[in-house]
């Protein structure tokens, strides 16, 4: 197989293998030329000890020198060149203790997680492939390198990243490594809370984020994300589905774009049904107030997780209004745009759409119509550019100090009163006619 290898990479190779050395472009940027698609990055494994490859570049950074990695410039572009190595124990389920180099690209690619990640490059020796990737690409197997037990033994983080690969790509993750994953699961509590955030974003947003389920069956959601299991341990007998909760949850995801909050506002829709389950005289299941209750566990789960504040903000706000009715009149989208804010009021029409999608059939068709109605109305509401907060309104709290009503609460209150009008009636929402409005209603503030 052939790989066309970037200038720079080529050149860096080049420049290394004039020296007396070996080295290959390695790891995911091989398995992505394999499948036919673009790298992100290209990263470069070379015989070359640190100290020697930095001699060669006129400009280096030291990214990881104690673990054999340089990186090296050319023209602003940085390349990740790393010295075969051999890696001693790995005391915290994530990091080796120190690493020992090594002249053997074999015992370089022997210590990689799986064999789809394990093929190196170069144009003068072709494919070096020693662990049968290519082959695994074939079947769209994901398997260690070596013994399972023992790779996840080393990097607890792997058997999550398994899952995200494999959810990736679309592929099967082998039995026996399957199998290893469900043995140590456990280990995953050795990882920071920063790198199971990265590899959970990465598997939500990726083609297959409904093989968050092999998670859970391979018991590491329980580690990571326990609400998680008691929602795909929660039935819904009710006419308006056909999944558990947890099912329900992995079907919307599919419905959505990939985009990071959009799939994590889907994965915690419905966080809070198992703690809000209910069931009446006849046997239907009920959950009111699981949104109110969904809400506050997603800012619990998402705050563990170490996201940043500005996610948080949004999950939060799409599971506390994804179940909110919204009144099917121009006045009524206006006012719920308003409440719920118009970046998260917009991602609500997708966010119920994919809730309705993952629903049972029972009402499906009457439901999305009435949402489109609604985003229509929304659209012709803006291409009007009609008022919908209080930042939009022809008037501001200076032009209200200016006819002598006092900053203060009273102020504000006219504001709000003044918006609710507008809300309701926008052609209301001119300078001239909320000034005499405010003329008028605000006598009462004038008057000692």
């Amino acid at each position: 197989m052939e790989i066309q290898l970037p200038d720079k990479v080529h050149k860096i190779i080049e420049t290394l293998a004039a020296a007396g050395y070996e080295a290959y472009a390695v790891g995911g940027c091989i398995r992505d030329s394999a499948l036919g698609r673009i790298p992100n990055d290209w990263d470069i494994t070379t015989s070359a000890r640190p100290e020697e490859t930095k001699r060669f570049f006129p400009r280096t950074i030291d990214t990881g020198i104690r673990h054999g990695t340089v990186t090296v410039m050319i023209d602003g572009e940085g390349f990740e060149v790393t010295t075969y190595r051999v890696d001693g124990v790995y005391e915290d389920g994530r990091h080796p203790k120190e690493v020992t180099f090594t002249a053997s690209l074999e015992e370089d690619l022997k210590r990689r997680d799986f064999t789809v990640n394990a093929m190196a490059y170069n144009e003068q020796t072709g494919l070096v492939d020693i662990f049968g990737g290519m082959q695994d690409i074939k079947e769209e197997v994901i398997r260690c390198v070596g013994n399972a037990e023992e790779r996840f033994t080393e990097d607890a983080l792997r058997m999550l990243r398994a899952v995200r690969f494999s959810a990736q790509l679309g592929y099967e993750i082998e039995e026996d490594t399957k199998e290893a994953i469900r043995k140590l699961a456990p280990n995953l509590k050795q990882i920071s809370a920063e790198r199971i955030q990265a590899e959970l974003v990465k598997l939500a947003v990726s083609d297959h984020p409904d093989y968050l389920r092999t998670a859970y069956e391979t018991g590491i959601t329980k580690q990571i994300l326990p609400e998680f299991d008691l929602c795909m341990e929660t039935p819904q007998n009710n006419p308006h589905h056909c999944y558990s909760v947890g099912e329900h949850i992995l079907h919307s995801m599919m419905e959505v774009e990939p985009d990071k909050v959009l799939r994590l506002g889907m994965l915690f829709h419905d966080i809070g049904k198992p703690q809000t389950l209910t069931v009446d005289e006849e046997g239907i299941t009920h959950n009111k107030g699981h949104a109110d209750v969904g809400e506050k566990m997603t800012g619990q789960i998402l705050r563990r997780l170490k996201f940043d504040n500005d996610t948080i903000r949004q999950v939060m706000k799409i599971v506390r209004y994804h179940d909110q009715e919204v009144g099917d009149s121009p006045g009524g989208v206006r006012r719920a745009a308003n409440r719920m804010g118009e970046d998260i009021f917009r991602l609500l029409f997708a966010v119920k759409r994919a809730d309705i999608l993952a629903q049972s059939g029972y009402m499906r068709e009457e439901k999305l119509k009435k949402l489109a109605y609604i985003q229509t109305l929304y659209e012709e509401s803006r291409r009007r550019q009609e008022c919908i907060s209080l930042k939009e309104l022809a008037v501001t709290g200076t032009d209200l100090i200016a006819l002598g009503i006092p900053p203060g609460r009273e102020l504000g209150m006219l504001l709000k009163e003044l918006l609710e009008a507008v809300l309701e009636k926008p052609a209301l929402n001119t300078r001239e006619e909320l000034l005499r409005i405010c003329e008028d209603r605000g006598r009462r503030f004038l008057t000692p």
